[in-house]
C-alpha cells in the first residue's frame, strides 16, 4: 500500500519533469500502481482510516507524485459520504475547456506540497478530457467543478507544473474577483 512518504515533494527535482506517453498494453507495474493510488487516495478521505494509516487526505494522484514520469492519473471523487467514483486517465488530453473561470476558496492543495501555501489558482469551470482506459480504450469526460479543478490539478502534473506555480507570487490573489469561488 503506498504511503505519504512514497509521494515525492515538491523538493525533489522529479517533480517539476514533463512525463512520456504510456504505450498499451499497460504494463503490470503500472495496473498495480494505479490501484494502489485509488486505494490511498480512498483511504485518505475516510477520516477513520486516514487517522489509523496517518494519511493526508486527496483527492487526485499523478504517476509523477510517485516517482513514475509516465502520463497518467487518478482521481477519486466523494460524490456521497462513503461514495465514491474512480476517474484513470492515461495520456489525458484536454479538447474543450468553458470561459468561466473558479478557484477554490480555501486555496488547493497537493499530497506533493508539505507547506502552507495561499493564493488562488485559475481554473476552467468545465472541461471535456479525453484518454485511455487501463486497456487501451478511448474514454472521455466532461467534468466540471471539483472534478474539473482536480482533473487540471493532475494534468499540470504531468507537464511538470505544480498548482503554486500558477499563483502570483507577487499578487496570490490577483484578479480574484474576476472569478468565481467554489
Amino acid at each position: 500500500m503506498l504511503r505519504d512518504k512514497d509521494i515525492i515533494d515538491e523538493k525533489n527535482p522529479i517533480i517539476h519533469k514533463p512525463s512520456k506517453e504510456v504505450t498499451f498494453p499497460l504494463s503490470d507495474k503500472d495496473r498495480k500502481m494505479i490501484n494502489e493510488m485509488i486505494e490511498h487516495l480512498t483511504l485518505s478521505q475516510i477520516p477513520e482510516k486516514a487517522e489509523e494509516l496517518n494519511l493526508r487526505p486527496g483527492m487526485g494522484l499523478s504517476a509523477v507524485q510517485i516517482g513514475i514520469l509516465k502520463r497518467y492519473f487518478v482521481v477519486v471523487y466523494e460524490y456521497d459520504e462513503g461514495q465514491f467514483e474512480n476517474y484513470i486517465i492515461i495520456n489525458p488530453r484536454i479538447t474543450s475547456e468553458s470561459k468561466e473561470m473558479i478557484y477554490v476558496e480555501e486555496g488547493e492543495g497537493c499530497l506533493s506540497i508539505n507547506r502552507p501555501t495561499v493564493g488562488i489558482v485559475p481554473r476552467h469551470a468545465r472541461i471535456t478530457m479525453e484518454g485511455f482506459d487501463m486497456d487501451g480504450n478511448p474514454i472521455k469526460y466532461r467534468v466540471r467543478e471539483d472534478v474539473a479543478i482536480a482533473f487540471q490539478h493532475e494534468f499540470d502534473h504531468l507537464n511538470g507544473i505544480l498548482f503554486t506555480d500558477r499563483i502570483d507570487p507577487k499578487n496570490p490573489y490577483k484578479d480574484k474577483d474576476k472569478y468565481r469561488s467554489i
